[in-house]
């Protein structure tokens, strides 16, 4: 079966990455990944086939077995690639961390995924923190001083 690249990053997350059970993830990564897909690690792992993706993802998930992840905005596409930005953590829980997964797609499936982990968003975290900031006193700087 093909796949739209949007409708691969969503699974990714949470059937292949975010499930508990082995079997149901196997099923999804046969499902979405071509057969010789490889998964690039953040931390510098890279995982070729659907054999070494499941073993990872089953490593990865069992680190935060009580984690879900949930994008942040919709899947963008361009061309045969696509990204999904996502946090993650404990439901109810402020996001432990966040990241995005880049994805290059071939005839319907994934055939390369890149992770990479980003900054958790703010939420509304920021505006508190610049307006305490501002309550410090400013220095002024002249030119030449």
């Amino acid at each position: 079966m093909s796949y739209s690249i949007s409708t691969l990053l969503l699974p990714n997350l949470s059937e292949v990455f975010g499930e508990n059970d082995p079997v149901r993830r196997r099923a999804a990564i046969d499902e979405i990944f071509h057969e010789d897909a490889v998964f690039y690690d953040p931390k510098g792992g890279i995982f070729r086939d659907r054999d070494e993706i499941d073993r990872i993802a089953a490593v990865i998930k069992a680190t935060h077995p009580d984690f879900e992840y949930q994008p942040l905005f919709p899947p963008e596409e361009l061309g045969d690639a696509g990204r999904v930005r996502w946090v993650s953590g404990t439901p109810g829980k402020p996001p432990a961390y966040a990241g995005t997964d880049f994805v290059v797609a071939r005839n319907g499936r994934i055939a390369a995924i890149y992770m990479f982990f980003d900054s958790l968003p703010c939420a509304g975290l920021c505006g508190a923190t610049q307006s305490s900031m501002s309550n410090q006193p400013r220095k002024e700087r002249r030119m030449g001083s």
